[in-house]
């Protein structure tokens, strides 16, 4: 799978409030990268603990549920597109639904 805006959320990993997360989300953009999943059923045998909010859009529990990461994935074209990423209690604030990337 391709990741859009992988530099960007590893930049955002670097700011202290999300040190904490960076080698998780390391460890996550690492097997994402090898992953070649063509629906949400695949991708869930992988990632058990994944909810996943419609058929493009996930959420990924990140260091033991510490932090949260919403994505947009298109399985056909096998992109995953970062759209949100934060602390479970900022992402208690949002609507998984309704959340979009923006820049």
């Amino acid at each position: 799978m391709r990741i859009i805006k992988e530099k960007t959320l590893s930049e955002h990993c670097k700011r202290s409030k999300y040190k904490k997360a960076k080698e998780s989300i390391k460890a996550w953009i690492y097997e994402v990268r090898f992953s070649t999943w063509s629906n949400a059923n695949e991708l869930k045998a992988k990632y058990g603990n994944a909810s996943i909010i419609s058929s493009k859009r996930v959420v990924f529990n990140i260091k033991g549920n510490d932090y949260r990461l919403i994505v947009d994935i298109e399985y056909k074209l096998k992109i995953v597109f970062v759209v949100w990423f934060g602390t479970h209690s900022e992402y208690d604030d949002i609507d998984t639904k309704e959340i979009r990337y923006e820049g």
